[in-house]
Order: C-alpha cells, then sequence, then structure tokens
C-alpha cells in the first residue's frame, strides 16, 4: 500500500481534474463563443502588423491581457516608448486590481496554483468564478482553475485562427476591435437580467458617465474605477443587506 500509494494519489488527482474540466465545460460555453470571435479579431489585427500566427499565439499565452492586447497591437510600431505603454496597459487594465482585492482571501487558500488562477484572470473568468457554484463533488480549486484554463484556451485558439486566416487572406480589418467592447455590453447585459439588485451595474454606470464627462475619453477609466470602489466601500452594508433582500425575494419567487 505504500509503494502504491503516490500511484493511487496520482491517479486520483487526474480523475480530479478530468471532472473538474467535464463540470466546468458547459459553463465556459458563452466564453468560448464570445473568445474564439474576439480572439480571431485579435489575431486578424496582429497578423496585419506583419507577425506570423506563431507570434499571436505566443502572445496570447504569455499575456493573455485581453483589451490589454488589442491596445498591445499598437506597441510594436516604430516610435512607442515603453513608457507610454507601461502607462496605457495600467490604464486598460486597472480594473484587475479591483477584481483582486475581492478573491484575495479565496486564492489564499490554493498555494502555489493562485498564481495561475491571478494570471488568468479576465473579465469573463471573474464573472464566472463569482457567478458560478462549484458542483456537488468537484474540488474547488481544480474547478477555478479549469475554468480559467479553458477559457484561455478559447483566447488561443481565437488568436491562432484569426492570425492564420489574416496571413492566407486578404480583407480589410478596420473596426474590427470593436468585438471587445462588444463583448463587454453582452457580459453586461447578461448581469443585468441575472441579478435581482442591480444597485452595483447602476453604480458602475452612472460613475463611468459622470467621469467621462469630467475628464474625458482618453482619462476616465482609472478615475471612473476609483469612484466606484470608493461608493461601495462607503455603501457597503448597505449593498450587502440589499443584495440580501433580493436573494431571498428570488428563493420565495422559486
Amino acid at each position: 500500500m505504500t509503494v502504491f500509494g503516490p500511484i493511487v494519489a496520482g491517479a486520483d488527482e487526474t480523475s480530479g481534474y478530468k471532472e473538474a474540466f467535464r463540470k466546468a465545460f458547459p459553463y465556459t460555453v458563452p466564453v468560448l463563443t464570445g473568445y474564439l470571435f474576439i480572439g480571431l479579431a485579435f489575431g486578424v489585427m496582429f497578423a496585419d502588423q506583419g507577425y506570423s500566427f506563431l507570434w499571436a499565439i505566443l502572445v496570447s499565452t504569455v499575456v493573455y491581457a485581453g483589451s490589454g492586447q488589442y491596445l498591445a497591437v499598437n506597441f510594436f510600431v516604430p516610435g512607442f516608448s515603453l513608457l507610454q505603454a507601461a502607462f496605457l496597459t495600467l490604464m486598460v487594465n486597472v480594473r484587475h486590481v479591483f477584481y483582486g482585492l475581492s478573491l484575495v482571501d479565496r486564492f489564499n487558500k490554493f498555494g502555489k496554483k493562485r498564481w495561475y488562477l491571478i494570471f488568468g484572470m479576465t473579465d469573463e473568468t471573474y464573472s464566472l468564478i463569482c457567478t458560478t457554484n462549484v458542483p456537488e463533488g468537484v474540488d474547488e480549486e481544480k474547478f477555478l482553475l479549469a475554468i480559467t484554463a479553458l477559457d484561455q484556451l478559447y483566447w488561443i485558439a481565437g488568436s491562432a485562427i484569426g492570425a492564420l486566416a489574416a496571413s492566407i487572406v486578404d480583407f480589410n480589418s478596420q473596426g474590427i476591435e470593436f468585438a471587445m467592447t462588444a463583448l463587454f455590453i453582452v457580459l453586461f447585459i447578461e448581469l443585468w437580467y441575472r441579478r435581482g439588485n442591480r444597485t452595483p451595474e447602476l453604480i458602475g454606470v452612472v460613475a463611468a458617465l459622470v467621469c467621462l464627462l469630467v475628464f474625458g475619453a482618453d482619462n476616465f477609466v482609472l478615475p471612473t474605477m476609483l469612484t466606484i470602489v470608493a461608493i461601495v466601500l462607503i455603501a457597503r452594508k448597505r449593498l450587502d443587506a440589499s443584495a440580501g433582500r433580493s436573494g431571498k425575494e428570488a428563493d420565495e419567487d422559486a
């Protein structure tokens, strides 16, 4: 038993991951359909700069920043400084700081594997992790890893297909970057109809509109995020109470 113990444990671990991926896949299908198309759009844009589809795969594997990758396409042109790239990337992806703060306690218990969960955090993955209940009999750590890995694989596949297609067929890619904006809109609408308590969404919309008017289209992202966090922290107890009432009413209706 002592000799075969590690082998049995390894088999159980593999089986656990297979079950986690099997259970996670249906929840990630909406992300699959979205990421194939917006990943494809990124691949096309990247190939238009003259890069091989292999570079698109590499960037989606080691960078994997969604809208940050769309922005990064412009970093590969002559005259673009490293300082500009760092600042624009911070402005576009600063929201991930706030995602991480809300998941610190949950991820810390996963040991070294938490680093991949942090690396693989995107808007869509965050949405799934926060709204999906871990199926009965499935380890939470493996389930979250499965969701994160599947989502990244979808993005890599889309990037590869788009870059490969663009290197073979010539077509006008003007406006294709709107695919990312369209995905954000779809996710917002989905959350709007799924949630009974829509106060957080309203806070986000109002804060974004006010900051857009005050700071302008080029500088409103960071002020918007800071405003949302400040409002949520100040009104946290009231928001929690409102969410509890909405959940109770939903249970009664069911």
